[in-house]
């Protein structure tokens, strides 16, 4: 199944017009015509099966006739603060497959030893609309402003707190500490860790030192592993 998405559709739309980007995706690529079925989701748990009733490469239109809620792929509530790696590359490798795996919400950080203080939020949004479409999710994650690590700490945040450093500090391993079903946010430093003195505010603020094993990682894999443990835990 080939999955569209458009944010501005609701259970109230019956006729969506496809931009022409799409429109030429649908009729040239995937060579439908009058009378295929499409599926988009507006990346709010809802599934719309229309079908087309003009099969143009510079406007398609499809009628919508059916409407489903969808559950969510996952029962926790995943929020990844993270610093923007160098590379933006990487930064964009992570976002597309914690996106796969299941998150439910990203913030880019600005940390002492950040090295990436700019990011562009319109580009990173396209990448995680396309996971969610690759990987059949009803559910778009939300990608925050990049935001300072002291402000973030500063945000009323539900759930479990978590931070992932590399200091020989006493931490403790996901496994052991991580609930089924339950809403956590992990803090994720840069190539250049933390700061002590930022550690020392997160955990002044109840955020839980954590290990994610005995290899010292990038960033982004640092990132990426955190979210796969969330969803082996949970499985």
């Amino acid at each position: 199944m080939q999955l569209f998405y458009n944010p501005e559709i609701d259970h109230n739309t019956q006729q969506i017009t496809f931009d022409k980007i799409e429109s030429r995706h649908i009729v040239k690529v995937l060579r439908k015509k009058e009378g295929d079925k499409v599926y988009i989701t507006n990346g709010q748990g809802s599934l719309f099966v229309s079908q087309i009733n003009i099969a143009s490469d510079k406007k398609c239109l499809a009628t919508i006739f059916n409407h489903q809620k969808k559950l969510k792929q996952h029962n926790y509530y995943l929020h990844v603060a993270v610093a923007p790696t160098k590379n933006i590359e990487r930064f964009e490798w992570f976002l597309e497959k914690a996106t796969e795996i299941g998150i439910d919400e990203i913030t880019p950080i600005l940390t002492q030893n950040s090295e990436r203080k700019v990011i562009k939020k319109e580009r990173l949004e396209k990448i995680i609309q396309s996971a969610m479409k690759q990987s059949l999710k009803y559910h778009l994650p939300k990608l925050n402003e990049i935001t300072s690590f002291d402000k973030f700490l500063t945000e009323n945040i539900e759930g479990k707190k978590y931070i992932a450093h590399c200091y020989d500090d006493q931490k403790q391993s996901m496994k052991d500490c991580i609930s089924l079903d339950e809403s956590a946010t992990i803090l994720i430093g840069p190539e250049g860790d933390f700061s002590t003195s930022e550690v020392a505010k997160s955990l002044d603020l109840n955020y839980m030192p954590i290990t994610l094993g005995a290899a010292r990682l990038r960033t982004e894999t640092a990132a990426l592993v955190a979210v796969q443990n969330i969803a082996f835990i949970n499985q």
